[in-house]
């Protein structure tokens, strides 16, 4: 007999969404292609109703981490309803108003082709010819960023006789060795830190690092470090344009230090992909939006010299090598019809 929590969670699967909400006074509520839905047929749960639930997804020990904490980061594997491959949930529990309450992010249980990720085919190819160098994948808070990483190292796990290390918290798609030999890190279970793994990762013999997020200048200044040394490596980062990315990453570093960490990002930077999933105008499902700089000698030229607010300008002419500003990748989104031209400026704040 199914628990209520097991419930749940299929209906989360069967009904395509990407996260569950439990809190004390609501209802669960699921979020399906970006939009909010309160589960009519649940009434409010109570307190203790939602640290049963709690409890039953995340189990006893995770449950222990919580109540100690007030606060629990946690992947794990959901069978589903044990005809397809298990499901993964990226879990945070937290505690608000003196209670317990979690987002549960459902992630896909499998890799994405090219074809249907939905960026250029010419530059997912690049990149995973590429030996070296960094590779930023940016974009907000369930942007797809997790997703396109796991799918290019998935083709190169399939395709290349190589190292791949992933530093993640948590481990959201476990990769299996292929033609490559795939070992993954988990902060707080494997590693104290991003930080701390990654200062140990060039003793690790890698080829190819992914760091599930740069999210200080500890672990930005690492990452810079070991792409430089010759790995090929991939992060993320929360901004929403190229040259945002660019000015975050040499913002996180003292003003004395940001005319050098300019000439190494300059000579690391490969690709920055600067992803947005926008909602159709119907609600039944999104479309993925990216701005994508493809780094070249003009485009490092910028970067040494403090003038990235050009960089526009240079992704506007060089379509054909696989650049595009946001208006333009909106422009071939808006041609398949699911989005109109005000939902697109309405999501991607785009000018008039």
């Amino acid at each position: 007999m199914q628990s209520e929590s097991q419930r749940l969670l299929l209906e989360l699967v069967e009904r395509n969404g990407s996260d569950l909400h439990l809190a004390e006074g609501n209802r669960p509520v699921m979020r399906i292609h970006g939009v909010l839905y309160p589960l009519e047929h649940y009434q409010p749960l109570v307190a203790e109703q939602t640290q049963t639930l709690i409890k039953d997804i995340v189990g006893e020990t995770s449950f222990k981490r919580l109540l100690a904490a007030g606060e629990l980061d946690v992947a794990i594997e959901f069978p589903g309803d044990g005809n397809s491959r298990p499901w993964r949930l990226r879990i945070n529990g937290y505690r608000q108003q003196g209670t317990y309450a979690a987002a549960i992010r459902l992630l896909p249980n499998k890799f994405f082709s090219f074809k249907e990720l939905g960026l250029p085919m010419q530059v997912l190819e690049k990149i995973c010819r590429l030996n070296n160098g960094l590779v930023l994948v940016t974009g907000a808070t369930s942007s797809g960023k997790s997703t396109t990483i796991a799918s290019i190292v998935n083709e190169i796990n399939k395709e290349r006789p190589c190292h791949i290390l992933t530093i993640e918290d948590p481990v959201e798609y476990r990769h299996y060795s292929q033609k490559a030999f795939v070992t993954q890190r988990e902060v707080g279970v494997d590693t104290a830190s991003f930080a701390e793994a990654l200062r140990r990762a060039m003793r690790e013999d890698p080829d190819v690092i992914v760091v599930g997020e740069m999210r200080d200048l500890e672990t930005i200044s690492a990452a810079l470090t070991l792409a430089e040394t010759g790995h090929l490596t991939f992060a993320t980062l929360h901004s929403s344009t190229a040259v945002q990315t660019i000015s975050r990453v040499i913002s996180a570093y003292p003003a004395v230090q940001q005319s050098q960490v300019r000439i190494q990002l300059a000579s690391t930077l490969r690709f920055a992909i600067c992803q947005n999933l926008t909602p159709w105008d119907n609600n039944q499902g999104r479309s993925l939006i990216a701005e994508i700089l493809v780094v070249n000698s003009a485009v490092r030229a910028m970067i040494r010299e403090e003038k990235t607010h050009q960089l526009k300008n240079i992704m506007q002419t060089n379509y054909d090598i696989g650049m595009r500003t946001l208006e333009q990748a909106t422009e071939t989104i808006l041609k398949q019809n699911h989005i109109s031209r005000k939902q697109a400026k309405l999501y991607l704040n785009l000018e008039e």
